[in-house]
């Protein structure tokens, strides 16, 4: 693949220093003023400041220039309108609304994360010690940027966009998403059906699940109001995760798929590709913060509702 790996994204927000304050605490390493660094990967986050929450760039990295001229091509066949530059390529998903740069970049050659021994049922692999998830007390650092997920208002022309025009392979296909790689994980970018084009999150790769446990436990003293939903593993990707909201949120485009989908839970978590319990609390949040009928009433109040949860919610 010539494809192979995510590089960096810059995501758009509404209150760029509360997003910087944000990430500091996650774990990234500041550069200046919204950009930071993963352990591994490099500079990989640039925060701007936006209307709403979006993603404005993606960067994929290639091995040389002679990637850049076979991706042109088929972006060309795809009548997609790209600017190719001295080691890159730039062209704009229309789904998504997302600038993707492919980029000459070398390959990042991570350090291996270390082996650890769990014990289980008629397995004792640690036999005289603790495990030494418990025994960590540095601060849980992201090794490199995983994967995002992305609202699409035409997940179909979005999915050619990433495979046919870019070189992205296809891990999983479920109705309304697709699980796309440029790398050896199991997807980079998932492309989802919306109503509207919305960032719906970004991973970060740590060593273990013990970090992943770690790392949000940190994240959510003081700030309960960040869980979302974990400590879980995803079926498809088989990888543990923990989600957490930062300050630019995700609640409008959760209330507008909602809305959109008849105030069904149910369907409203299958579109966005959350569990139901997501959903519910953020219906919930919502009801709080907005006017008693905003969420049951037709026309006028839903689009009030939608515009509340804009200056609400980011």
């Amino acid at each position: 693949m010539a494809l192979h790996r995510l590089a960096r994204i810059t995501m758009g927000v509404p209150d760029v220093d509360a997003t910087h304050a944000y990430y500091a605490d996650f774990g990234l390493t500041a550069l200046s003023r919204g950009c930071f660094a993963s352990a591994d990967g490099g500079e990989q986050l640039k925060i701007v400041h936006a209307a709403r929450r979006r993603l404005d760039e993606l960067v994929v990295a290639v091995d040389d220039t002679d990637d850049l001229g076979r991706i042109g091509a088929a972006l060309d066949r795809l009548e997609t309108p790209y600017v190719l530059s001295p080691g890159s390529l730039r062209a704009v998903d229309p789904g998504t609304e997302v600038t993707v740069t492919v980029e000459v970049q070398p390959r990042l050659a991570q350090p291996a994360a270390e082996v650890v021994a769990y014990n289980g049922p008629g397995r004792t692999e640690r036999p005289d010690g603790r495990a030494p998830g418990v025994l960590r007390e540095d601060v849980v650092r992201p090794r490199r940027l995983g994967h995002v997920v992305l609202g699409s208002t035409d997940q179909e022309v979005s999915q050619r966009f990433f495979t046919d025009g870019l070189g992205f392979k296809v891990s999983d296909l479920v109705p309304g998403a697709a699980f796309l790689r440029c790398s050896s994980d199991h997807h980079n970018v998932l492309v989802q059906q919306a109503p509207v084009p919305f960032l719906h999150h970004s991973s970060w790769q740590v060593d273990d699940v013990d970090e992943v446990g770690r790392g949000a436990t940190r994240m959510l003293e003081g700030h309960p109001e960040r869980h979302v939903w974990g400590l879980g593993r995803h079926h498809l990707g088989s990888n543990f995760f923990w989600y957490l909201k930062d300050p630019a949120g995700n609640m409008r485009e959760t209330l507008r798929v909602y809305l959109a989908e008849e105030r069904s839970l149910r369907a409203a978590a299958e579109r966005l590709h959350v569990a139901r319990n997501t959903v519910t609390y953020r219906v919930k949040r919502a009801q709080e913060l907005l006017p008693p009928t905003a969420l049951t009433d037709s026309t006028l109040e839903l689009r009030l509702a939608l515009e509340l949860a804009r200056s609400q919610f980011g």
